[in-house]
C-alpha cells in the first residue's frame, strides 16, 4: 500500500467523522439536553 492511499483513506475518515459530529450537534433530538448544559452556569444552589 502507498503512503498516499493512507493519506487519503485518513483525509476521508476524519471528514466522515466531522460530519457525523455536526450533524449529530445539529439534531433536533438534542436540543432539550443542550439547553439544560447551557443554563447550568445560572443554576444556584
Amino acid at each position: 500500500m502507498d503512503i498516499n492511499i493512507l493519506r487519503i483513506l485518513a483525509t476521508v475518515l476524519s471528514f466522515v467523522v466531522f460530519v457525523g459530529i455536526v450533524v449529530w450537534a445539529l439534531s433536533h433530538r438534542n436540543d432539550k439536553d443542550f439547553q439544560e448544559a447551557a443554563n447550568l452556569p445560572f443554576e444556584q444552589d
